[in-house]
């Protein structure tokens, strides 16, 4: 039988299933352990420091604890620390991004999943390099700056080579003053040396959902194709960062399996990660299943309600305080609005998950990978954001200056945010209400900016940021700090 040992590079062993079964025993034990519960919400808490801030996180067994506990005023005090915890390190900011689905063509026999070999219904697309640029182009004349490639797993349709021919035509194309800044990139596990490809192509983030962590769950759910291999999944993020790529995100599924175990699993890859490489997941999705062709949620018999999906944020936050953390259209916009304030750092908007969606009036369905909630546009989204406190920000500064794994981990620790990441969100926020935003959003956005700038505690970060944005005003673009 494997042991628990989160330094070790074999998938049963750094997620290991004994380890988990422990955990949630013991999580139940102490669910009401008022004197246990609030040691863990005080270590949790962030804490100022002659460098900025400090936060420990929280071990897989303590996090249990919290996402077990039902004491209301506890629940609340967990969601007050998330919030402290993302204003801390990420401020008011949201960082906005969108899917590009590039192809739907794939091998597995995922029983989750539309894109489904099986699945003789839906209409199996492939973009052309014309098509991609089309795509693109008309992400940019939304607004977007930076994007999420996905595609199915499919060696003769999308090998290495297209997904590399597809990032150098999204990085080459600038239409009017649009550009995609960072590139994302959601493909199936891979080896160390198409990781090294993608790292050389400029990616920014690599991003594999687990989908679940239960082994046997996950190979019944993937009776057929290359994901059925376990291992070989849950260590592509150990082959990403050995082929050089600092930033990997991860994610589960919600709803395949029993929502204590996904979780437990989920915080024990991110405490792997760190004690393998030394930085934790750059970011942390949190998707939840939803209908989509041939696939019916209800089918799957551990969704779970929208309180406690919450709550899961809210217990990742203060886990892994430093990650960025993501939630997608495939939540409505009650759910978003909430979860904002509970953790989450950066959301899609206007997203489209068929193949070739962007270039559509109508929003298709013959080719989604899943139902879209949030079907508002992106002026709507950006809007809605600033209404309610936040800054949309669309800044890629930190990948392209090379501040990425520890080295981004390192400034957000030191608190550097405001002097950082703040003004640069600012400065593209101004670039997104003078090219695309409408008169409204524009007003709004205006206001905000002008109160924003004067957060900013270095008089000479304030100033140069202030002559930044006056001269995107005057047609100059591409400012950062």
């Amino acid at each position: 039988m494997a042991l628990y040992n989160p330094k070790s590079l074999k998938a049963e062993e750094f997620i290991n299933d004994a380890e988990i079964l422990a955990t949630l025993e013991y999580a139940e034990q102490n669910k009401h352990n008022l004197e246990l519960i609030d040691k863990i919400l005080e270590k949790a808490r962030p804490k100022k420091t002659d460098h900025g801030v400090s936060c420990a996180g929280l071990t897989h067994r303590e996090a249990s604890v919290l996402l077990a506990c039902d004491i209301p005023e506890k629940v609340e005090e967990i969601y007050k620390i998330a919030e402290e915890i993302k204003l801390a390190f990420y401020g008011n900011r949201i960082v906005m991004f969108a899917p590009l689905y590039l192809s739907n063509y794939c091998i597995n026999g995922c029983l989750y999943c539309p894109y489904h070999l099986k699945n003789k219904h839906i209409a199996r697309k492939k973009l052309t390099q014309d098509e991609i640029r089309a795509e693109v182009i008309a992400l940019q004349d939304m607004g977007h700056k930076r994007l999420a490639i996905e595609l199915g797993e499919d060696p003769v349709n999308n090998p290495i080579e297209y997904v590399l021919e597809s990032i150098k035509t999204i990085y080459s194309i600038n239409h009017k003053n649009g550009a995609i800044r960072r590139v994302n990139v959601n493909i199936a596990a891979t080896t160390v040396e198409n990781y090294r490809k993608l790292k050389d192509a400029g990616i920014g983030t690599y991003i594999l959902f687990q989908e679940t962590y239960h082994k046997e769950s996950y190979e019944r759910l993937h009776p057929t194709g290359p994901k059925h291999n376990y291992a070989y999944h849950t260590e592509a993020m150990d082959r990403a960062m050995e082929g050089g790529i600092d930033d990997v995100g991860l994610g589960v599924l919600f709803g395949l399996e029993l929502y204590k175990y996904e979780f437990a699993g989920l915080i024990m890859h991110a405490e792997h990660l760190e004690a393998v490489h030394g930085v934790g997941p750059h970011t942390i999705s949190v998707p939840r299943i939803k209908h989509a062709d041939d696939i019916d949620p209800d089918v799957f018999d551990n969704s779970i309600p929208d309180e406690m999906f919450e709550k899961i944020i809210a217990c990742i936050r203060l886990a892994v305080p430093y990650t960025g953390m993501i939630i997608s259209t495939r939540e409505s916009e009650e759910v978003r609005g909430r979860a904002l304030n509970k953790g989450i750092s950066q959301i899609s908007g206007a997203s489209r998950t068929s193949v070739g969606g962007y270039t559509e009036e109508e929003r298709p369905h013959d080719s989604e990978q899943f139902d879209v909630s949030d079907q508002r546009t992106l002026d709507e989204v950006v809007r809605w954001l600033m209404e309610n406190g936040h800054i949309p920000s669309f800044c890629t500064a930190c990948y392209r200056e090379g501040r990425t794994g520890d080295r981004f981990m390192t400034l957000c620790k030191n608190g550097q945010i405001l002097n950082c990441c703040h003004p640069n969100a600012l400065i593209t926020l101004k670039e997104y209400l003078v090219d695309y935003a409408s008169d409204e959003t524009k007003k709004i956005g205006l206001e905000l900016i002008e109160k924003e700038l004067n957060k900013i505690p270095n008089e000479k970060v304030k100033t140069t940021a202030k002559s930044y944005i006056d001269k995107i005003e005057s047609g100059e673009r591409d400012f950062r700090f």
